[in-house]
């Protein structure tokens, strides 16, 4: 009968049984979970160790404060995480110590991140043709002011102090 309530909240019932292996694995009643282990747990970072890593190097912090990696998180903490050049908010809906799946993961936050910087649809500068040989010293000029490297500029190619 469990899957029938999950059928009329509009969750998959395959996703609600998951989501119950997880809470069962979980902390009981009284327990934490450390915010590294959360986080890995609920797929924010690939590993625990670069969630401990983040915790050490500032970029986790629990309402408003720099954790460390054992700091305890509990339901309606809110979890701020750099991460890859960019910054999840979210506010903790469950806790679970055991990674899961990325379906049940999602159920265990609420995401109130900002939507991710648009992708460059520009084509990568300096890609050159195959086949095309190598590139003389004015294509390499080119390539490096495209890239902007820039060249070194006067005669002779060394820079003046």
């Amino acid at each position: 009968m469990a899957s029938e309530g999950a059928q009329q909240d509009g969750t998959d019932p395959g996703i609600a049984a998951a989501v119950a292996a997880a809470e069962a694995a979980g902390p009981k009643s009284g327990e934490t979970v450390r915010i590294d282990s959360w986080i890995w747990a609920v797929r924010l970072i690939k590993t625990r160790s670069l969630g401990a890593a983040a915790c050490r190097g500032g970029h986790v912090r629990v309402n408003g404060e720099r954790v460390k990696p054992a700091h305890s998180v509990r339901v309606g903490d809110e979890v701020r995480l750099r991460h890859e050049g960019r910054e999840r908010v979210v506010v903790v809906k469950r806790l679970i110590r055991k990674r899961v799946g990325a379906p049940v993961a999602v159920q265990c936050y609420i995401d109130n991140s900002p939507p991710p910087p648009p992708r460059e649809a520009v084509a990568p500068a300096g890609i050159r043709d195959r086949g095309a040989g190598r590139p003389t010293k004015r294509d390499r000029r080119e390539l490096e002011r495209l890239r902007g490297l820039g060249g070194l500029g006067g005669p002779g190619g060394t820079p003046r102090p």
